[in-house]
């Protein structure tokens, strides 16, 4: 009965990533509150890292830690959020970190050699056309409820940066402790928000509360509530069920941003929607193979 409890309430705190984006960022401008946002995540995880006596990782450990976090946390959340705030939909950019195992999948061909089965294939040409679907209707649209291409191709590569950052992350650091490796990737990130904060040039903030909100959200609803379950989820069910589960966020995340900001997919968006997931489904499958990627190195 617990296991469902979390993992209903799991599922509920991660599809709220981008929703907690597009209900801040009319407020304050995104590179300054994900800088505010991750440099507090950052004392928070590293104070508890501290009470739990983790080592801090020296040395190559170190870097390598920072680098996964300026690829996670920093050019994904920044270069997303950014999308957001120009316009693209929450539940749509929350679909586009779903395709990042499969993204991870196909790195690791091309830069560590190894070799997929068909079905993983096959799934990413699946995802790939139902991203189109869903992505190609909004930018060929005029009016209220279109992106830019700039847009689509920023939440593209937003999600490519998480890619990069998993890379990084499943090799030598993975079997670091969860805390300091939170505390130390968080400021890799904050360092990559702040950067993009002081290129910006951009201080918007007018303290209005769902701004404070968001960012409360962000910090101890996401970083703290949202990670603690993510890892007893994997450790109590493994990671298939965890992989389930993620799948679940972008249509529940969908259907939050109609509900609160009235973000509308179209007939053609929907089948879009189903394909993409179906084809991360696919590509994630075990068969008869090691699965094509970890289903847990997601961020939001």
């Amino acid at each position: 009965m617990f296991a469902l409890a979390a993992s209903i309430l799991f599922v509920l705190i991660w599809s709220t990533g981008f929703i907690v984006a597009r209900a801040v960022v009319p407020h304050g401008a995104p590179e300054l509150v994900l800088a505010i946002r991750l440099t507090l995540t950052t004392l928070l995880l590293g104070g508890a890292a501290l009470y739990a006596r983790q080592a801090l990782p020296r040395g190559r450990r170190l870097g390598l830690h920072l680098g996964a976090g300026a690829m996670l946390h920093g050019v994904y959340l920044t270069v997303s959020w950014w999308a957001v705030s120009r316009g693209m939909p929450a539940g749509v950019m929350s679909l586009l970190g779903s395709l990042q195992p499969l993204m991870v999948a196909v790195a690791s061909v091309v830069l560590l050699g190894d070799r997929l089965p068909a079905r993983a294939w096959t799934g990413l040409a699946i995802a790939i056309a139902g991203v189109a679907c869903v992505l190609l209707p909004i930018i060929l649209r005029s009016g209220t409820g279109a992106i830019s291409l700039i847009s689509a191709i920023a939440g593209i590569i937003a999600v490519i940066g998480m890619a990069g950052g998993t890379l990084i992350q499943r090799g030598a650091i993975a079997g670091d402790p969860i805390l300091v490796s939170g505390a130390v990737q968080n400021a890799g990130g904050a360092l990559v928000a702040i950067a993009a904060t002081l290129i910006v040039g951009e201080w918007r903030w007018d303290n209005d509360p769902v701004l404070w909100l968001g960012l409360g959200w962000s910090i101890f609803g996401l970083s703290a509530a949202g990670l603690s379950l993510l890892v007893w989820l994997v450790r109590h069910q493994g990671p298939t069920a965890m992989s389930m589960l993620l799948l679940l966020v972008p249509p529940l995340a969908a259907i939050e941003a109609w509900l609160l900001f009235g973000e509308r997919l179209g007939p053609i968006q929907l089948i879009g929607f189903a394909l993409a997931l179906g084809g991360v489904l696919l590509g994630r499958s075990r068969g008869k193979r090691p699965p094509v990627a970890d289903p847990v190195e997601t961020v939001t």
